[in-house]
């Protein structure tokens, strides 16, 4: 497929004069194609700022760090007003976060409303989901019809990356889904919480360049893609999409010398919930948990004070075949953006003995035994 420019970054009228105020000299940067280039954003005239970038299939230039939101489907995380959540969305595009991976809930809804309000062309990229959890024959309408959906809650006449999930039928349903990019419904395909197995078997039935990516799980606690998905990945030429990677915020400074939390305090959201659980009970100690935050905290110091989010993120970024991680956004209450573009700062680079440090915390956990206790990448999910 021809592969789609990245389109100058502009921002509506109301936004204008917020960013003329804030970010002085700002230009559209321009992709050179090259894998994890960097793209500064500002003028040497402000503070320098930069994004790393991949390539994803044919969606040139996409930043290394997306705003998923998830927590959009559902009160139990909080909630805010539809206007509030578009501004702070407004803001993450002005700082180069220019990719969302939508779906839950009202989300596709909300980003649809957000695109639509800009300038076209524009940056933003939408990732969303056809996930089937019920027995489905995906015949040819079956599958327009989902497409078609996404197409209609988006406001657009293509979606930019279509990540698949299905017990049954996925290869029909990839077929489909192939069919429909070729058309152009579709810019791009990926998959959602494929394991080793599943993920090489489609991308040697469909063939190179069918599917770009695949979303799942990865951090310094859930470290299964390192057992054989990174492998796959890097033979099929497949991009990892992760989340998870900070364990629905225990993996930062908020966490550091605090106690064990009740798994069913009110105050724990539905991802914070899940993740303790697989860090007191599949992956270690609470204790050990906080030798790790302790050690993250470290390196964070000798980096110049980064925290200890950014250097869990770092970790993952530079996995293999790591296309990007989705950080989760409680946008209008708490997305934290200003610390997560420091993860692109020269200063958040991992050296050898960083990496030799957190490997000698990790040693004593269970992490490695993951793959075999829960299963491999989205077991838990089948």
């Amino acid at each position: 497929m021809v592969g789609i420019p990245r389109p100058k970054l502009r921002f509506p009228r109301s936004l204008r004069p917020a960013c003329s105020e804030a970010l002085p000299g700002l230009y559209a940067p321009k992709s050179g194609g090259d894998p994890h280039c960097i793209l500064p954003l500002f003028s040497m005239s402000s503070p320098t700022t930069v994004h790393e970038t991949f390539d994803l299939g044919p969606l040139k230039g996409v930043t290394r760090l997306w705003c998923g939101l998830w927590q959009l489907s559902s009160n139990a995380w909080g909630s805010a007003p539809v206007p509030r959540i578009r501004r702070c969305m407004g803001q993450q595009v002005e700082l180069g976060f220019t990719a969302f991976a939508d779906h839950y809930g009202s989300a596709e809804i909300i980003f649809g409303q957000f695109k639509k309000s800009l300038p076209t062309p524009n940056p933003v990229i939408g990732a969303t989901k056809w996930c089937v959890f019920k027995s489905t024959n995906p015949t040819r309408a079956v599958v327009e019809a989902a497409v078609r959906e996404r197409l209609v809650r988006m406001q657009t006449d293509r979606v930019d990356l279509l990540q698949d999930y299905a017990d049954k039928g996925y290869i029909t349903a990839l077929e489909r889904l192939n069919e429909l990019r070729d058309e152009g419904l579709i810019s791009a395909i990926g998959l959602c919480n494929f394991d080793t197995i599943r993920t090489d078997e489609i991308c040697t039935q469909l063939g190179p360049g069918v599917i770009v990516s695949n979303q799942i799980q990865f951090s310094l606690i859930d470290t299964r893609p390192l057992h054989g998905m990174t492998d796959v990945c890097a033979r099929h030429g497949l991009k990892l999409l992760t989340y998870g990677t900070l364990c629905g915020g225990f993996l930062s400074d908020v966490w550091l010398n605090k106690p064990e939390p009740d798994l069913y305090s009110g105050e724990l959201t539905p991802s914070q919930r899940k993740y303790l659980d697989m860090i007191v009970k599949a992956w270690g100690t609470w204790a050990l948990f906080q030798s790790l935050l302790r050690c993250l905290r470290g390196i964070g110091d000798r980096h110049g004070g980064v925290s200890i989010a950014n250097i869990a993120t770092r970790w993952v970024l530079d996995q293999p075949c790591v296309g990007a991680v989705l950080v989760g956004a409680r946008l209008g209450l708490s997305d934290h953006i200003d610390d997560n573009l420091k993860v692109f700062h020269p200063n958040c680079r991992l050296t050898d003995e960083d990496r030799e440090a957190i490997e000698d915390v990790l040693s004593y956990s269970n992490g490695r035994k993951i793959i075999t206790t829960i299963g491999d990448c989205g077991a838990e999910y089948r």
